[in-house]
């Protein structure tokens, strides 16, 4: 799978993105990430796994903890991907403004296309 299409699917599930939301803060371990939901640790250690796999976090080794930290550079690959589509509307949404400002002011020719 392409690095965009893990990414992508890492950042579907809510919980997933609450995780990483959580580790913008800095970094922490996979109890205190586990602390505000309301599933198993091995549940929210999948979780982990799945973010790890597209690159988004890494996990350390201290002792006996496993710090998580945000890899946020692979986001960067989706954000580019996003953005292509968000000029796409703003470019259809400017030709739809000047086309509603054209019937505003009666513009018969503006009712052709």
């Amino acid at each position: 799978m392409d690095q965009l299409s893990l990414t992508l699917s890492a950042l579907a599930d809510p919980t997933r993105r609450a995780i990483l939301a959580r580790l913008m803060e800095g970094e922490k371990s996979v109890t205190e990430l586990a602390k505000p939901f309301k599933m198993s640790q091995p549940a929210i250690s999948k979780h982990l796994k799945v973010l790890e796999t597209a690159g988004l976090i890494t996990r350390g080794r201290n002792a006996q903890l496993r710090p998580c930290r945000l890899e946020a550079a692979p986001m960067k690959e989706a954000v580019s991907w996003i953005e292509g589509y968000r000029r796409f509307w703003d470019s259809s949404f400017d030709q739809l403004d000047t086309y509603l400002a054209k019937i505003q002011k009666g513009d018969k020719n503006a009712r052709k296309h």
